[in-house]
């Protein structure tokens, strides 16, 4: 089951934003109820994600020093350089570019796994690599958005009401996720059902982008301007995304699964994480959120063809180094 709703995601959530769409244009008085779920579907979301991840076994992705400093530079140093680039040149508003800026600036650490395995990457590479990477880009966004926005922009961002999101919907998931996999180290029933909770993820998600569109829907009807522009850069980031990691694959001297697991972690984006922040931000910045949710689908389709170009043309099946390969 885990596998089939993965392999049909993209289809999966378009439908239910089309579905959402459709009930917030027909009964824009179902918002505020919409609304009050939202969050609450939030913490189950990521909760569940955070299970998915390895959060007690970080010592173990530290062992392969090259691939994890090839993953930690891409996703913390070059990519964060070229928004840098893009953002300076590009005309954004900056509520588009905080929405592209959040988004783009966290990599992914749950669905990235299952594409990984998928597009015939290294997935233990990638699940050993999965607690670093949540963990440095939670210390590294705050960091990021004051180099990015400014030192104004952040204190009008980081009112008490995101703050006690953050701790609520993204600290308090992850504690409980640790302990949930702690507590099922040695208990076979909870580790079954915690593998069960795999599948929970992609439904979940499903019923979160509903309620999204439904609730969002008559604020872009009044944002028509918001998502033409961030379509280019999106679908662009996904192609710049696949070649750094060929690059980064070769300058490391991986092999092809290590530097598919490289693409496939560059092209993914961490939205689940940073969707909660978005939501908490003043109500002139809300249009963030659309953008945040465009993304991710925009992404999906974007997966689609990964999975069928990585391992047949941008790095092609070999045993050697990936500059090795011809």
């Amino acid at each position: 089951m885990r596998a089939l709703l993965e392999r049909h995601q993209s289809w999966i959530y378009l439908v239910f934003i089309l579905a959402g769409v459709g009930v917030g244009l027909l009964r824009p008085d179902s918002t505020a109820a919409f609304d009050r779920l939202l969050w609450p579907l939030l913490g189950v979301l990521l909760y569940v994600t955070f299970t998915q991840v390895p959060l007690t076994h970080v010592r173990e992705g530290m062992r392969d020093w090259r691939f994890l400093s090839a993953l930690m530079v891409g996703n913390f140093v070059v990519i964060p350089l070229g928004l840098a680039v893009l953002v300076a040149w590009l005309p954004l508003s900056p509520t588009v570019m905080v929405g592209v800026l959040l988004v783009l600036l966290a990599p992914c650490t749950d669905w990235f796994i299952s594409f990984t395995h998928l597009g015939k990457g290294d997935a233990g590479r990638a699940i050993a690599a999965a607690p670093l990477l949540l963990f440095a880009q939670l210390i590294m966004l705050p960091v990021y958005l004051w180099f990015f926005l400014g030192h104004d922009w952040l204190e009008a961002a980081l009112s008490t009401h995101l703050l006690v999101a953050f701790v609520a919907l993204i600290l308090t998931p992850l504690f409980f996720a640790w302990l949930t996999e702690r507590f099922a180290e040695n208990q076979p029933r909870m580790q079954s059902l915690v593998c069960g909770m795999g599948a929970l993820p992609v439904p979940l998600l499903a019923v979160v982008v509903f309620v999204i569109a439904a609730s969002q829907v008559n604020e872009v009807a009044g944002l028509p301007d918001v998502l033409w522009p961030v379509l280019p850069i999106f679908v662009g980031y996904l192609v710049v995304a696949a070649v750094l990691g060929r690059f980064m694959g070769h300058l490391f001297r991986l092999d092809a699964p290590g530097a598919r697991t490289l693409v496939f972690s560059f092209g993914t984006r961490n939205s689940f994480v940073v969707l909660p922040i978005a939501l908490a931000l003043p109500e002139p910045w809300q249009a963030a959120v659309v953008v945040i949710v465009f993304q991710s689908l925009v992404e999906l389709f974007g997966m689609v063809a990964y999975l069928s170009l990585v391992p047949r043309w941008l790095i092609a099946a070999g045993s050697g180094p990936v500059g090795h390969v011809p």
